[in-house]
């Protein structure tokens, strides 16, 4: 799986996210493209700030922690969590710029080497922080064509 912390990638994630726009259509799901991308700013903050903590939920750590960072693509239309839903229409060219920053701002995570437990997932290593990281993005960004 690629890697967000390497800077290659870091700049493909960006290239797609730029080549987002009004007219950029889903492919499943019921997200608008502005409200993809402000949903996919929540989690990349979580790394980011890196301020909550938390053990982890036991079902989501036994059931669904590994899906979170291996390989296998997750499938469409899976279900979003309430509070990561836009109850709104979101502006695109906010929401872009705001995840674009948060992607930069995790590419300097890069070199980081305490990483707070995760609030869902529990603890995760540097590598699985990544690769969450980066999984999520392309989900999302497969979801609307690029």
């Amino acid at each position: 799986m690629k890697s967000l912390f390497e800077e290659t990638t870091n700049r493909e994630i960006l290239k797609r996210t730029d080549a987002l726009n009004e007219n950029s259509e889903r492919q499943w799901g019921k997200m608008t493209v502005g409200q993809m991308l402000w949903h996919c700013q929540f989690p990349i903050s979580i790394g980011v700030k890196n301020e909550l903590k938390g053990n982890g939920n036991l079902i989501v750590r036994l059931f669904f922690k590994k899906s979170m960072y291996n390989d296998k693509p997750w499938r469409k239309n899976l279900p979003t969590s309430p509070a990561l839903k836009a109850k709104v229409e979101k502006d695109l060219t906010e929401e872009k710029i705001e995840l674009k920053q948060l992607v930069n701002d995790f590419y300097e995570c890069r070199k980081r080497n305490e990483w707070n437990p995760h609030p869902l997932f529990g603890k995760l290593s540097h590598d699985q922080w990544d690769k969450m990281q980066y999984k999520h993005l392309d989900h999302h960004l497969i979801q609307f064509g690029v």
